[in-house]
């Protein structure tokens, strides 16, 4: 029986644009707020660094309890879409209040200044707007179809928009008098495009009604066995793919990290801080090419796992000759290879979620219970106590450098780190990535379970 449609086109358009107001505060702030926190503000990468990763334990804890109220909301708008609309008031409030740091106020109130607006933005504001947004895929259709589309659309949204913040931040900054007023500006320009095309995306598709919603869901809510959060977490730690998959995405997060290092690279080793722009276009291009093949790659090769290990393993070599083209000097090399690198790992970034999927199944079929969401919730603060790791090792490497804010020329130790920052350790972590996924396979796992529990009518 075909399935019920429930879209249009424009709906999943208009959703999947949501995650260009979602980028305009994720990629802005990931790429950018170290570069100004240090060579603007004048504060300490490894100071900031620390704030950063406190903050993010704040953001990591704030998931599930926005999770849950959103599961109690009832309005005239639904359960998720009030949070997404006006959760995303406060993030343009704090975007900008991030870049308008007083350059003549205190060191210690400026930390202050950064910490609260950064901490209110990330485990406040745009985690209840990001988790609505999230949501909205499961409540305004029933269709599997349409919800895979829905997350299609949001992906070349998401990357396209950090292909576009990383590509013309800096030039924004120049041409809006540089300095501090010039990231204010910037920053205040970036907070109103997101606020109204977060208000668009609200409003371009409409919660299912409740009792639709949960037509299905009662017929076996007889049949679901109830367990705590503390249960949970038990399942999910006794499931050794889970725990693969947390170690990935933390994994990721710290590769991240070390990627948006390259505004350093591109300033104090390739003296063109234009270049990071370029670059940017090398990582996104692919992983958007990527994306847009994955479903055909995983249909023939028959599963996820080949793909993935494959994948990373052109990843990891594109990240060694990146090395060898960075030491050799040559800006189109390293180009080139950068976008074999992202080209590799692409395929993972297309089906992490469905992996995640059939590690739940994993859980089910060796413990008869069910984690799907709180899988989903806890991977979701692995990527977030990861991205403060990530940051909060990058902050501490420079200043261990001997970094020196206000320096055209840093000084030899420095230059060594970026070298190691963004050469080396980017390769070091597609590896181990690498090694981790070699040993994912968790949906031949599950068949051979299938298999001995008696055949596909039992399961």
């Amino acid at each position: 029986m075909q399935e019920k449609t429930y879209l249009k086109w424009y709906n999943k358009v208009g959703y999947g644009s949501g995650d260009i107001a979602g980028n305009v505060v994720y990629a802005f702030l990931s790429s950018f707020v170290m570069i100004y926190l240090t060579n603007t503000v004048g504060l300490n990468p490894g100071v900031v660094g620390t704030l950063i990763a406190a903050s993010k334990f704040f953001d990591g804890v704030t998931d599930i309890f926005f999770g849950a109220m959103i599961d109690k909301t009832k309005s005239r708008l639904g359960k998720a879409r009030p949070w997404m609309l006006y959760a995303y008031v406060g993030c343009a409030v704090t975007l900008a209040a991030i870049f308008a740091i007083p350059v003549d106020m205190g060191t210690a109130a400026q930390y202050a200044w950064f910490f609260i607006a950064y901490t209110l933005l990330n485990a406040v504001f745009y985690t209840a707007n990001n988790i609505a947004y999230s949501a909205l895929t499961a409540l305004v259709t029933k269709n599997s179809k349409e919800r895979v589309q829905m997350g299609s659309c949001r992906f070349v949204f998401a990357f396209g928009t950090s292909l576009l913040i990383q590509s013309i931040t800096i030039s924004a900054v120049a041409a809006c008098g540089g300095g501090a007023a010039g990231w204010r500006t910037v920053a205040i320009i970036y907070a109103v495009v997101g606020l109204v095309v977060n208000t668009v995306s609200v409003l371009s598709v409409k919660e299912l009604p409740e009792e639709e919603l949960n037509d299905s869901a009662e017929k076996t809510q007889g049949q679901e066995e109830k367990y705590g959060l503390l249960t949970a977490a038990k399942l999910l730690a006794s499931n050794r793919f889970y725990l693969m998959i947390c170690g990935v995405y933390i994994l990721q997060q710290v590769y991240g990290a070390m990627i948006n290092m390259g505004i350093y690279y591109m300033i104090y080793v390739l003296n063109n801080e234009n270049l990071y722009g370029v670059f940017s276009w090398a990582v996104n291009i692919p992983l958007i090419v990527a994306l847009i093949f994955t479903p055909t790659l995983v249909s023939r090769w028959k599963g996820m796992y080949r793909l993935n290990l494959r994948g990373y393993m052109l990843g990891t070599l594109g990240r060694a000759l990146v090395i060898v083209a960075g030491y050799m000097g040559s800006v189109p090399l390293m180009l080139f290879f950068t976008g074999v690198a992202a080209l590799g790992q692409g395929p993972w970034q297309g089906d992490m979620n469905a992996v995640i999927a059939s590690c739940s199944e994993y859980t089910y079929l060796t413990k008869q219970k069910r984690v799907d969401g709180t899988m989903y919730s806890c991977t979701s603060l692995g990527v977030k106590l990861g991205g403060g790791l990530g940051t909060a090792i990058a902050g501490w490497m420079l200043a261990a450098s001997g970094f020196a804010q206000g320096l055209a020329v840093q000084p030899e130790s420095c230059i060594n780190m970026l070298y190691f920052m963004y050469l080396w350790l980017p390769m070091l972590i597609s590896l181990a990535i690498t090694l981790v996924l070699s040993r994912m396979n968790v949906e031949e796992t599950n068949e051979k379970l299938k298999q001995q529990m008696g055949a596909e009518g039992a399961w």
